[in-house]
């Protein structure tokens, strides 16, 4: 079992940077593939990043690609989402998920686990 709490959103303005963090429990989070999703009002949840269990991968959507960075550190099992030129269109609720399949192009969620997650929002 794994358990995920998100944090580090906020309100900014467009242009601005956040730097989320998810912070993860239990013993086994060093073979985890993690992954970072957002939900937007009255849209569907979508994939933002992800880093396989080794920290030597990353995959990212393509409307974040060249702006967000995600990364692992695993004394602190944690993993966190570094946002640079943010838009009114990255407003959203971000998640973290733990235990997805990791592939070269794609992240699946299948049964992981999901944190609660935390609120960006971003204005001009």
């Amino acid at each position: 079992q794994v358990h995920l709490v998100e944090s580090g959103g906020g309100l900014v303005q467009a242009g601005g940077s956040l730097r989320l963090s998810c912070a993860a429990s239990g013993r086994t989070f060093s073979t985890y593939n993690m992954a970072w999703f957002r939900q937007a009002p009255g849209k569907e949840r979508e994939f933002v990043a992800a880093i396989r269990w080794s920290g030597g991968n990353t995959y990212y959507a393509d409307s974040v690609k060249g702006r967000f960075t995600i990364s692992r550190e695993y004394a602190k099992n944690t993993v966190y989402l570094q946002m640079n030129s943010l838009k009114p269109e990255d407003t959203a609720l971000y998640y973290c998920h733990a235990g997805g399949a990791y592939s070269s192009d794609s992240y699946t969620t299948g049964s992981g686990y999901w944190g609660r997650g935390t609120q960006v929002t971003v204005v001009s």
